[in-house]
């Protein structure tokens, strides 16, 4: 029995990798959905591609002032790049979506009491937007900061701050602080998931329902009308083999379709998996699982190829919208993540949160896995039972 359903499986397998529609949406577009979706996002938050990457144009005798502010710059958690003094940089300073100027002559400015203007650029908007100018704001005005502390305070030694010299600052650094805010997180990371953070996975999940429920049942509804499984039910093959066999071949394209999805996510869009990498596995299996069995059903059920389709293609967009696939549900009102937790969507992207964005524990997902198999337990049995050959 083992063996025929193995058999049948994997002719399932080849059949619907035979499609082109299939190929379509398994393999081109999904990396076209992560990259664009997670652009489009990446304003939204801090996970988004490139989001601290800054180009930096520093103009001539700009002084150890320009040098204090980038280095402030840095420990705010910005990437600076200088493509004017690298010309085997790739990417011009105008290319950068995020571009600081720094006057010439800043320095010598900023001690003769004169107002110096730093310029900074940035094409794209969204929230971050803020947090952008707030860590730029901090940046400069700890260095005037410093500058006014030096000077006041007799740190320095000198007067004026004409007379302002970097070991000045460096002994201001040195000097014991009265006061120090010690500041750690305070349990597991709380920033909700943006940019391909959210868009790979999101995409991931909401692609996986698409083609099993389109795909999957379509071949089952195209070989029923043509009358092969009438032709299987007379061989000399259990009724479990067979059904068996179409619920391995569904899953095996899910299992391609997710190890495709997290290794160009990984290699192209740089996402991180996190630390507990076999249990989310675990967690896709069970999901798959589900979405096989769910897939069969539909296929028993559906009357023709055209209302699989609508019916997979309808019920995979509502349901990711409603689950957090398309934007994270944290962001959303408080009975919308309540809905989303009677989703399988749901389910899977609240599981996929807790153990790739918030470090959650591997237990923390161990209802997710239960509900899920379940469901998948169930809905197969129902599958077993009312398989229809013709």
């Amino acid at each position: 029995m083992l063996r025929d359903a193995l058999f049948i499986g994997l002719h399932d397998l080849k059949l619907m990798l035979k499609q082109k529609e299939t190929l379509l949406w398994t393999f081109l577009m999904p990396p076209i959905f992560f990259g664009f979706i997670g652009w489009v996002t990446a304003g939204f938050g801090p996970g988004g591609h490139g989001s601290d990457k800054v180009a930096v144009r520093v103009g001539d005798d700009a002084g150890f002032l320009a040098d204090e502010v980038l280095r402030r710059l840095e420990e705010q958690g910005f990437e600076l790049r200088r493509p004017d003094d690298d010309p085997e940089a790739e990417t011009r300073f105008e290319e950068y979506t995020r571009r600081l100027e720094i006057p010439s002559g800043f320095t010598a400015g900023v001690l003769a009491g004169e107002q110096q203007e730093v310029l900074f650029r940035r094409r794209e908007s969204g929230l971050s937007t803020d947090l952008d100018k707030f860590r730029l704001g901090r940046a400069v005005y700890t260095v005037l900061a410093d500058v006014v502390a030096a000077t006041s305070t007799g740190v320095a030694g000198n007067p004026t701050f004409q007379e302002l010299t970097p070991a000045d600052l460096e002994r201001l650094h040195a000097t014991p602080r009265a006061l120090k805010l010690d500041v750690s997180r305070a349990g597991n990371r709380v920033e909700i998931p943006s940019g391909y953070e959210q868009a790979v996975p999101g995409t991931m999940v909401m692609f996986t329902m698409i083609i099993l429920l389109t795909s999957g049942a379509t071949v089952l509804l195209a070989e029923r009308k043509e009358g092969l499984l009438r032709r299987l039910a007379s061989a000399p093959v259990r009724r479990g083999a067979v059904v068996g066999g179409k619920w391995f071949g569904k899953l095996s394209l899910a299992g391609i379709q997710v190890a495709y999805a997290m290794v160009i996510g990984s290699l192209v869009f740089r996402v991180d998996w996190g630390p507990n990498l076999p249990m989310l596995c675990l967690v896709l299996l069970a999901y798959a699982s589900f979405l096989t069995s769910l897939a069969i059903l539909l296929g028993n059920y559906a009357k023709s190829e055209g209302q699989a389709v609508g019916l997979g293609v309808g019920a995979g967009n509502v349901f990711a919208a409603l689950g957090g696939c398309w934007w994270p549900i944290e962001i959303t009102p408080d009975f919308m993540q309540k809905l989303a937790l009677f989703l399988p969507t749901g389910w899977m992207m609240d599981a996929m949160h807790k153990l790739v964005s918030f470090g959650a524990s591997p237990a923390t997902t161990l209802p997710h896995v239960l509900g899920m198999s379940f469901g998948a337990l169930l809905l197969g049995q129902i599958c077993a039972r009312k398989f229809r050959f013709e």
